[in-house]
């Protein structure tokens, strides 16, 4: 597999709910995207919703828009719904969703798409990976 698109991720605000043995936060996100086949940038209300419970991994599920140019330089949106878990190495592994409006990139929408979530000092970054194409 290989890397088809890079979302950068900016965390803008932070809600938690500590309740007993679970614990539940939402982080809303801006910030931009690039690959081969898109470049752009996530349209406000990105939000990523994660919950933590004691003896088990921690599991996400982000939903954003971004709004760009896709490899034929047409304007096009992508909605990306990621779920994920952490793994006993502690690596976030996402099974990402696509929908998307432009007819160059639709083909995302039925590819067997992964990801990882790699951790930065403002934010994270999510890989989004794809059989060769």
């Amino acid at each position: 597999m290989r890397e088809i698109l890079r979302v950068n991720v900016s965390l803008n605000d932070f809600m938690e709910v500590n309740g007993a043995g679970h614990s539940a936060c939402m982080a809303v996100f801006s910030g931009t995207a690039d690959g081969p086949y898109f470049q752009g940038r996530i349209l406000p209300h990105g939000v990523d919703m994660q919950m933590r419970a004691e003896g088990k991994p921690v599991t996400l599920s982000a939903r954003y828009i971004l709004e760009g140019t896709d490899d034929q330089g047409k304007p096009c949106r992508i909605f990306i719904e990621n779920n994920g878990t952490e793994d006993p190495d502690h690596v976030i592994r996402t099974r990402p969703v696509v929908v998307t409006d432009s007819a160059s990139l639709a083909w995302m929408e039925y590819a067997d798409l992964r990801g990882t979530v790699e951790g930065t000092a403002d934010g994270v970054i999510i890989h989004i990976l794809a059989d060769a194409v």
